[in-house]
């Protein structure tokens, strides 16, 4: 045998060898669930987004208040704390289950109120709140929603839904709001109290944005770019505010103009009178105003500053963790968002003492990558990452990352 056809014969079995190591993935022919199972990340998700939507719609989401330095300092302040993990701890089995306003959840995680989500989607905020309720989830709807409240409901008939309220300047249409919210089965009232005015939103003045998207001229030249968004909106019904029938399309600032800037303390009271189930008050709350709201008979704090998108420079929520759990005792259900991208980010919220946290663009992300099944990835990656967190700093359970929180963490000024 010549030494040539020898060689053939062991390059043959090389490539046989290599050949067993490949493995190859089926191909997937639906860009949708292509693009989510490319997605590892929630920075995946924005990726993706930023590639479909155009501009102005991506930076309604994406975008905050001037020079957007909150929105910033929202995400750097949950990156500054770093864990001590407790190791060699049997962490074969970790449950992530808790409860909400004495309904089970299977993460201590809400979805967040957001404005004209339909512009985003056409899924809108049922597809959010049908992904929120496959995951066992709440999902908050917003006052300023493109799905009235009551076919939301229609649709999502056993999920956990909340109703997000602005407060009007129209006292009769803001008591219309909260008894129709009452009568859908809405199990939680979240009163936002940081829009007495309207934040500056440079972007979206830059852009000219408006409720339903307009076909201006800039847009007109997106369209060869972004097909697929745009075939969706025009062959869906138009976007409306579907919670004021017959409300025309504004400016993002306009809609703001609605709410009302005298928003106080016997505004509150009368709300917890009018409503029976659980209040939540929503906004950047210090401690003592959280101890006051508690005293008025209010269940919940939810700290935000709205993501970054009303006052620039505000405390960025999760730094008022602490203290506000210190002022409004055990008792009081404490939620905390704006700047939540990781599950990691969920564990430093529930360690400093948060009940939960609560996701706005992480999940917007999702929907605008994939309609309802980006909110579902979205989910999924949080609960990964949160699940795989709490095995690595060796707690199985939210009773025990409560209990040892502050010993897990350490903070990186």
């Amino acid at each position: 045998m010549s030494s040539s056809f020898q060689g053939r014969i062991v390059l043959i079995v090389k490539i046989r060898e290599v050949r067993s190591l490949i493995q190859t993935r089926p191909v997937t022919l639906d860009p949708v669930r292509r693009r989510l199972a490319a997605s590892y990340s929630v920075d995946d998700l924005r990726r993706s987004a930023r590639r479909l939507i155009p501009r102005p719609v991506f930076d309604y989401v994406d975008g905050a208040a001037d020079a957007e330095i909150s929105m910033a300092a929202n995400e750097a302040a949950f990156r500054r704390w770093r864990f001590q993990p407790r190791l060699l701890m049997d962490v074969a089995a970790v449950s992530t289950q808790t409860s909400l306003f004495g309904r089970d959840a299977s993460l201590p995680l809400a979805l967040a109120p957001t404005g004209y989500t339909r512009m985003m989607h056409t899924d809108g905020e049922i597809g959010a709140a049908s992904a929120a309720f496959a995951r066992g989830l709440p999902y908050t709807l917003s006052t300023m929603s493109t799905t009235a409240m009551e076919d939301l409901r229609s649709a999502c008939p056993e999920a956990d839904l909340w109703f997000q309220l602005y407060v009007l300047r129209d006292a009769g249409l803001t008591a219309e709001l909260v008894s129709r919210a009452a009568d859908a089965g809405y199990r939680v009232l979240v009163v936002t109290v940081d829009t007495v005015v309207p934040g500056n939103r440079v972007r979206d003045k830059r852009n000219g944005l408006v409720v339903p998207p307009a076909l201006t001229l800039g847009s007109l030249a997106q369209i060869a770019s972004r097909p697929a968004y745009w075939t969706r909106m025009l062959r869906s019904p138009a976007i409306s505010f579907a919670n004021f029938a017959g409300h025309p399309a504004m400016t993002i600032e306009e809609t703001i103009k609605m709410f009302s800037p005298s928003i106080t303390w016997d505004v509150i009271a009368a709300l917890r009178e009018r409503w029976q189930g659980p209040l939540v008050l929503k906004g950047p709350l210090g401690p003592a105003d959280a101890a006051r709201a508690t005293s008025l008979g209010v269940d919940g704090i939810h700290l935000s500053n709205h993501g970054g998108r009303q006052l620039d420079r505000a405390v960025a929520p999760v730094d008022l963790v602490a203290g506000v759990r210190e002022a409004v005792g055990p008792s009081a259900t404490l939620l905390v968002d704006s700047g939540i991208r990781h599950g990691a980010d969920l564990a430093v919220a529930v360690a400093l003492g948060a009940d939960a946290g609560v996701i706005g663009r992480a999940y917007l992300y999702g929907l605008m990558a994939g309609g309802t099944a980006g909110v579902a990835r979205a989910l999924e990656l949080l609960s990964e990452q949160f699940t795989r967190t709490l095995q690595l700093i060796g707690v199985t359970s939210l009773e025990e990352l409560r209990k040892h929180g502050r010993e897990l963490l350490s903070e990186q000024r």
